[in-house]
């Protein structure tokens, strides 16, 4: 009997939820104040102009030009009203380590994917009970008889649109040479962290603190950390706050407690025993040994 092998289908990024989808024709002038939140946000200017901010940057968008508000991002929206405007706006959560391509990107879109949108703004009609029209709505129901499938194909289409987005940006003729492989990806992820931990080397930073600063999941965090060096996120803060410590007894004139202080041990027994775990010896006896 002949044998079948059975991919298994690696998915780029992943939608995990559609927060909020609007569409808006505006003919006169128009303000969103600033808010922010912990899902990705995309503005485009299906027709006409907009203005966006972006953490205090002005964001001019025209005709088909999109805009990624990446989460915890600090954002607004205006319209100018000299003429007619049609802004299409989705929030979705979407935790991929891929969607990092699209921080602080402006988009101008093809034809392809403006009908992406158009067959998201189409779906969304007869599958959510909203007033589509109006950005103050933040919660979407379903229609009491939503159209077949509804919010998998608009997951589908934004999915397919994001991808689109990065392929376009990304391949030539010879290949995708410029978006980073899933290795690299993670790798890259990692490096940020290190940044973050030796950035806070004389201070307190959690798993908590890192999550938020990169916009991802402890979770994730967690895993990808460990995936690219094989160490937690923590033991390797320690590691790294006790080769400083052994930089700090060579070269500074310091005691032990002071070094400790320094380092935000929360008491010198706490630092010497860390300092021993990871040595093997304690770091008055270190200390003794780079003197002699």
């Amino acid at each position: 009997m002949k044998k079948y092998f059975k991919h298994k289908i690696k998915s780029l990024l992943l939608v995990n939820k559609i927060v909020v989808i609007h569409y808006l024709e505006l003919n006169g002038k128009f303000f969103h104040e600033e808010e922010k939140h912990d899902f990705w946000e995309i503005v485009c200017a299906v027709k006409g102009k907009v203005t966006c901010t972006a953490d205090g940057k002005e964001v001019n968008l025209n005709d088909g030009d999109i805009y990624f508000h990446k989460p915890n991002e600090l954002h607004s929206l205006t319209v100018d009203g000299n003429e007619n405007a049609g802004v299409f706006v989705l929030s979705f959560e979407c935790l991929s380590e891929s969607m990092r391509f699209f921080s602080d990107r402006k988009v101008k879109l093809n034809n392809r994917q403006l009908k992406y949108i158009k067959e998201i703004i189409e779906i969304a009609k007869r599958t959510y009970d909203i007033t589509f029209y109006d950005l103050a709505t933040d919660i979407m129901n379903l229609l009491p008889q939503p159209t077949l499938g509804g919010e998998q194909l608009i997951k589908n289409y934004v999915e397919t649109l994001l991808i689109d987005v990065m392929r376009s940006m990304t391949e030539t003729q010879d290949g995708n040479d410029v978006f980073l492989q899933e290795t690299e990806i993670n790798n890259k992820l990692a490096e940020d962290i290190i940044k973050i931990l030796k950035e806070n080397i004389f201070g307190r930073v959690s798993i908590d603190d890192i999550s938020r600063k990169i916009n991802y999941s402890k979770a994730y965090v967690f895993k990808q950390f460990k995936w690219a060096t094989n160490k937690s996120v923590m033991a390797f803060y320690s590691e790294l706050k006790i080769k400083k410590a052994k930089e700090m007894i060579r070269k500074e004139s310091l005691t032990i407690k002071e070094i400790a202080e320094k380092l935000c041990f929360d008491t010198p027994n706490y630092f010497s025993k860390t300092f021993k775990k990871i040595t093997g010896i304690a770091p008055t006896e270190y200390k003794k040994r780079v003197a002699e």
